[in-house]
């Protein structure tokens, strides 16, 4: 917290222009943030939530400055970062060595520059944080709810089935937020209304996460002190990558393994849920431990040692990319988070960007009382934004799993003089690295951009009035 300098912050005491009736679909990570969010300025907010208990499941996410920023102005940053890693840096390796090629600086360099803190915490904790703190904000959180549909004309109402007891009934709001997830149903429904089809393509990669407790290595004196040293680790290898960090108060080692997906992973799968899944653009089967072992067999003694420790069972992710949706609202109806714009794990910047989308409405809310004004206005600000995120996760990846060879080499190389002529030498292929992506992702104020650009944005608006569906 000793980084927070939030001087500027646009949302201080402002409200709703008009109260509303908001329903929101999906209890994840912006399902949670808009539903505090709006119900802090005002709003009368109903969340809908497939799962029957909201469990804290999943594995550790970072916490960027653009998010960390955003979760101070909802009056739960102080109580996240009980929870949150404060990592030092990232320590940067290739995969057949423990040798560190150079290392990336993180706290308190990064919130001095960005003027607000920047940690890893476990999903589960930061869930549970938001489910808190949005019911004591008065949102109403119903557990067993599946959205069936949304009105064919998209106006705020939604079919739902309540998975106790098998009845369906409507909700009515004067708002829709669908926060559900890679699998959201409204989205399906919304670019089949434009006829547009909408297919994930596979990326190629697969995805183990593991988290290995304090007790199964309490004899391993090497790997107790990688547990205890708050520094991220980055390994580099020919079709895969592992970024390691400790979580939970460094009780559990947080490992993602990338690798070459199977074929059979590329073009089929259970999808996770929405409420306590994680919401990255994959799907999911059981994992093979042999398998992994086998992949990582040649990797440094550190890692090979770490996966002796792994559970027997874990599930494997393949990783999907997503085409640009034509649209992010529809009538009254608006998608956020990884319903509009899935995010690969690269930049780790899927939960901040759906926390951006929850402020941005937010704010939008406090500027007028026309719901479909602001839907847009939050359409303009974000689109744009998120879908370039995404893409730069996409180019990210590829430079992590350079096969051996000169491309390897020259960002081998390029990792090593980093910061130490100047910053042209720097992978800027990388984009979580890359300085200039780092002022873009992590820079950014949305909330701030939406009420110094309000007219500038609405004046543009009302140059093309809202399409009647």
């Amino acid at each position: 917290m000793e980084t927070l300098r939030d001087d500027v912050d646009p949302c201080t005491g402002r409200m709703a222009v008009r109260p509303l009736d908001v329903i929101i679909i999906g209890a994840g990570i912006g399902g949670l943030t808009s539903g505090l969010a709006l119900a802090q300025t005002g709003h009368s907010v109903t969340i809908l939530e497939s799962v029957s208990r909201i469990a804290e499941v999943g594995a550790g996410i970072q916490l960027a400055p653009n998010a960390s920023r955003i979760l101070n102005r909802l009056g739960v940053l102080e109580e996240v970062m009980k929870e949150t890693s404060v990592l030092s840096r990232v320590s940067i390796r290739r995969y057949d060595s423990d040798e560190e090629l150079n290392s990336s600086p993180l706290m308190p360099s990064v919130g001095n520059v960005y003027r607000a803190p920047m940690g890893v915490i476990h999903r589960g904790d930061l869930q549970r944080i938001l489910l808190s703190a949005a019911q004591r904000s008065g949102c109403r959180v119903l557990t067993s709810q599946r959205v069936l549909t949304a009105d064919a004309g998209f106006a705020p109402r939604v079919q739902v089935r309540d998975n106790k007891n098998g009845t369906v009934v409507w909700f009515q709001g004067d708002v829709v937020i669908a926060a559900d997830g890679i699998q959201s149903t409204l989205r399906k429904q919304m670019a089949m209304a434009r006829g547009y089809r909408y297919e994930p393509t596979p990326t190629g990669d697969a995805a183990y996460r593991l988290l290995i407790p304090r007790e199964r290595i309490q004899h391993d004196a090497s790997l107790l002190a990688m547990l205890d040293q708050d520094v991220a680790m980055r390994y580099m290898g020919p079709g895969g990558h592992i970024m390691a960090y400790p979580v939970k108060r460094n009780t559990l080692y947080n490992m993602v393994l990338l690798h070459p997906a199977k074929a059979k992973l590329t073009t089929n799968g259970t999808g996770t849920g929405t409420g306590t899944g994680t919401d990255h653009a994959f799907w999911a089967t059981k994992g093979n431990r042999s398998e992994m072992l086998d992949f990582y067999r040649s990797w440094s003694p550190a890692i090979r040692a770490w996966l002796e420790y792994a559970d027997d069972d874990m599930l494997e992710w393949t990783l999907q990319t997503y085409p640009p949706l034509p649209e992010w609202v529809r009538g009254s109806v608006a998608l956020i988070g990884d319903a509009c714009h899935p995010m690969l794990p690269y930049v780790a910047q899927g939960a901040a960007n759906a926390m951006e989308d929850a402020a941005v409405l937010t704010t939008a809310f406090t500027q007028t009382a026309d719901v479909q004004l602001a839907l847009r206005v939050y359409e303009a600000v974000r689109k744009a934004r998120g879908e370039h995120i995404a893409a730069g996760a996409v180019s990210t990846g590829k430079s992590l799993h350079l096969p051996d060879g000169p491309e390897q080499r020259k960002r081998d190389e390029a990792i090593r003089n980093a910061g130490r002529d100047n910053l042209g030498n720097g992978d800027h292929s990388d984009k979580w690295r890359d300085a200039t992506w780092q002022e873009y992702m992590w820079g950014v104020d949305v909330m701030r951009e939406t009420v110094e650009r309000w007219e500038e944005l609405t004046a543009k608006l009302k140059m093309y009035p809202t399409p009647k569906f």
